[in-house]
Formats: C-alpha cells, sequence, structure tokens
C-alpha cells in the first residue's frame, strides 16, 4: 500500500519508524511511505531521502492526482489539518490525520461526513488511548472492575518559546486548547466511558510571544453525573500529564508511564512505550483500510471531545473572555 506522508517533522519520523515495522509481518499489503509532501524543498527531500521515500514534493495536489498513492498521513502544522485531511478525502485517499483533526467542531463535522460519503477511512491519532497505562485503565471501566464517579487531568510543561518536544524550533505557533487539550479532554472522556459533557470554560488572557492562552481550566459534567476536572499549562516548570481516574470500587492514577493503585503499580511501560503506542495506532489505521471498516479512533469516535473544545474556543472568541 503505497502511502504519502504529509510533513517532515519529529511526529512524521516517528510515523515513518511505525510504519516501517509494519513491513514484515503484512507482506505485499505494508504500507509503504511512497512520497513526502513537505513546506520548503530542501528539508523535504532530505526527510524523503532518510526514510527512503520515492518521491519529495512540496505539491500535494500533485501527490493526490497520483492514482497509486491510496492513503495519507497528516503530520503537518496544526491550522493544515483539516483543509489537507479534506483535499485527500475528496481526492479518494483513506486519511490518518496527526491530533487534532480540526480547530473547530464546524470542520470536524463536514469531514466525518465527507469521509462517509466517500466511504474512505478517516482516523485521528489520540495516541494516549495506546498507552499501556491508560489502556489498562480503560479496560477496567469496561469490565466493571471500576465504575467511575470522576477523573482529573493534568496536562502541562514550559512551552513559553515556539520550541517542539525534541528542541526543533517550529515556524508556526502550537495551540494549548486544540492540540494539548484534545489529548487531554479525550482521554478524559473516553476513561469516563462519556459520549459528551457539558462545559464549563477558565481561561487566562492570551500572552506571551505565542500569544495564546497559556493557562486553560476545563469542567466537563457528562449526562449521568461524572466530573471531568482539566487542566492545561504552557507554563509550568515541573512537566505533568497524568489522570488520577476517581471510582466507586477503587481508583487508579495514570502517571510517568505507570498506573498504580492502592496497593502499588498495576502496569508499567517501557521506555518504547510511545513508540510501542504509534505504532498500534497506525496499524489499527491500515488494518481498518484493508477490512473495509471504521477505525477504532475515528474522527466520529473523537467528537465528543472535539465538542468540548469548541466551547473552549467560542470563550475564547467571546467579546469578553472569561479569566
Amino acid at each position: 500500500m503505497r502511502v504519502a506522508l504529509v510533513g517532515y517533522g519529529s511526529i512524521a519520523g516517528e510515523h515513518a519508524r511505525a510504519l516501517a515495522t509494519l513491513a514484515a509481518p503484512l507482506g505485499e499489503e505494508a504500507p509503504h511511505v511512497a512520497a513526502v509532501v513537505g513546506r520548503l524543498t530542501e528539508p523535504t527531500a532530505a526527510f524523503a531521502g532518510e526514510i527512503g521515500a520515492e518521491r519529495a514534493t512540496t505539491d500535494l495536489d500533485e501527490v493526490l492526482a497520483d492514482p497509486g498513492i491510496e492513503a495519507v498521513v497528516v503530520c503537518s502544522p496544526t491550522e493544515l489539518h483539516a483543509d489537507q485531511t479534506e483535499r485527500a478525502l475528496r481526492a479518494g485517499k483513506h486519511v490518518l490525520c496527526e491530533i487534532p483533526l480540526a480547530t473547530s467542531l464546524a470542520a470536524t463535522d463536514r469531514l466525518i461526513a465527507l469521509a462517509a460519503a466517500a466511504d474512505r477511512r478517516l482516523m485521528v491519532c489520540h495516541t494516549q488511548r495506546y498507552h499501556r497505562p491508560q489502556a489498562l485503565a480503560h479496560r477496567m471501566v469496561e469490565r466493571a472492575e471500576l465504575r467511575p464517579h470522576a477523573v482529573i487531568a493534568r496536562y502541562g510543561f514550559l512551552r513559553r518559546e515556539n520550541v517542539n518536544w525534541q528542541g526543533r524550533r517550529r515556524s508556526w505557533t502550537d495551540n494549548l486548547i486544540w492540540h494539548h487539550g484534545a489529548h487531554a479532554v479525550d482521554t478524559a472522556l473516553w476513561l469516563l466511558g462519556a459520549k459528551e459533557a457539558d462545559v464549563a470554560v477558565r481561561l487566562a488572557p492570551p500572552s506571551g510571544p505565542l500569544g495564546i492562552p497559556m493557562d486553560v481550566g476545563l469542567a466537563l459534567r457528562t449526562p449521568v453525573g461524572q466530573i471531568a476536572t482539566v487542566a492545561l499549562s504552557y507554563n509550568t516548570h515541573l512537566p505533568v500529564n497524568d489522570y488520577l481516574l476517581i471510582g466507586e470500587e477503587t481508583s487508579v492514577l495514570v502517571a510517568e508511564d505507570r498506573l498504580r493503585g492502592p496497593d502499588g503499580v498495576l502496569v508499567e511501560a517501557t521506555a518504547e512505550a510511545e513508540r510501542a503506542a504509534i505504532r498500534e495506532q497506525d496499524a489499527e489505521f491500515f488494518a481498518s483500510v484493508r477490512e473495509g471498516r471504521e477505525p477504532v479512533v475515528s474522527a466520529r469516535a473523537v467528537r465528543p471531545a472535539m465538542a468540548v473544545l469548541q466551547a473552549a474556543q467560542d470563550a475564547l472568541d467571546a467579546p469578553h473572555p472569561p479569566s
């Protein structure tokens, strides 16, 4: 299966490595990165050479016009995801899109409808669903070993300048609400087993070189009365990404690649945990393409989180944003 990879940043490299590992078990059906599409000619060509791609170009439409390209993996800057995904779907390609799928609920709904009309698979990289600690906590809920009352989610690190998670300086500004907020909100709702939630929003005013709210607080309430509290920050000198799942029978904490319960560690991920999660995620996407079914983490599946984030965006866009 010939694949186009859009973008040449850190996460594009992770996807390229993940796809390479699928070659042995899948044989002729294995995905192969045949083309890389990027913004600048030289780094696009350099990245294509590194991963063994046949073609490097800055013209997405040229690649989408190739009938031999069956799928597109979108790893470009956040604000380009929705447009590039739509163009790929309209060209008849299956799409795996890095988080977030879009920066509005309206665009999300448009893409869901377009994928359905075109009978194309559309999956979003909510990779935390594949991390071992989160996955085990979710299975506990599915098996009714833990009936959740609430979840407290924190996602924060220091990003006061435009440098990514691998220390590379970016030409674009990340989005705390739609990118890291999508990770935290989707995981919180997924752990609760909730399909929707009301939301109250608290935002710090836009500030600093990034010109965005650097601290965000979201309080969610599901139809059955469960509460999710989500705190996001680009200001913390102590990085944190954890989930405290509070249940009737027990409570568990996902933190530092471990799942802990009252009696100690239930599961601990290895140093390769994130790459393993990306491999499993990508394998699910290509399995859904081969089998002609909706992927587990489809655009439709993550819509509840996008609805919450739209409420946060609406608060930011209001004439007098809440503080």
